[in-house]
Parts: C-alpha cells; structure tokens; sequence
C-alpha cells in the first residue's frame, strides 16, 4: 500500500509565522491533536515545514509558562522534518517512524508539495485491513475446492 492511498488528504495547516495561540484555535476548531505547518510557494502550492501537535504544546509552552499568543509555531516545531513520499509503501513509512520515534509525517509528493499526512492510526488501519484480507483467504479456499469439484 502506497502512502498517497492510506494518507489523509485533508490536512489542517497553519503557514509559519503563526502564533502557537493562533494554531491553537485552529486545531479546536478542526478537533485534531497536530497540524502541518506550511510554506506558500509562489504558486500557491503548500510545502510542509513541520508539525505542531498538543504534546509540543504542553511541553514547550504551557509547561514552560510561555505566552502562547507571543511564540510562533516556527519557534517549536522541530528543525528536522521526516517527510513520506506519495509513492513509498507503507512498511518504508512505518520504519522510518520507528527510526524517528515519530506518531505522524507529513506525505510530499516529488515537488516536496503536501499531499497528506500519514499517522500511525492510519498504518495500523492499514495494517489491519490488510489481516483481515488475508484472513479471509483461508476461509473461501475450501469453499472455492468443493465448488470446482462439483
């Protein structure tokens, strides 16, 4: 499975210069937990700089007692992004987010334009799916003898 067929498209952003308070809202508005942070190219296409998810939020900001209307997302979004191709297949996604000890990346396509974002929800989805599948096998093969056989 190929990560631009198990990728969310509809990807909640939020462009760099954002305030953490404004990416706040948005996530509230759109119930998500992380949002793509994101550069206009020229031509209006979005290219991802980063994530910001909750747990950032906690930990370098509330916890820290920094006022969140005063830092922008650029300020805690890590300076190296991991990123999936649209072509790369799932288990080439799921080590790399082993590698990383990530829960999500962002999905580019060869232009490095946002395509998705992939979780680990979406790979155990996957995952999942494709057991079921497999399971299912097993199940249909006597069926299918007795029917070749009559």
């Amino acid at each position: 499975m190929k990560a631009a067929d198990i990728c969310t498209r509809e990807v909640i952003t939020c462009l760099l210069g954002t305030t953490v308070l404004e990416a706040c809202k948005i996530m509230r508005v759109n119930h998500v937990g992380d949002i793509v942070v994101v550069e206009e190219t020229p031509d209006g296409k979005l290219r991802p700089k980063g994530i910001l998810t909750d747990r950032d939020i906690v930990l370098e900001v509330l916890a820290r007692d920094v006022d969140a209307s005063r830092l922008f997302v650029d300020d805690v979004i890590s300076s190296s992004l991991v990123c999936a191709y649209d072509w790369e297949d799932a288990w080439q996604i799921a080590k790399r987010m082993r590698l990383h000890a990530i829960r999500r990346v962002p999905v580019v396509d060869e232009a490095r334009e946002l395509v998705g974002v992939i979780s680990l929800d979406d790979l155990l989805d996957s995952a999942c799916a494709l057991l079921s599948e497999l399971s299912l096998i097993a199940g249909r093969q006597p069926h299918f003898e007795l029917k070749q056989r009559a």
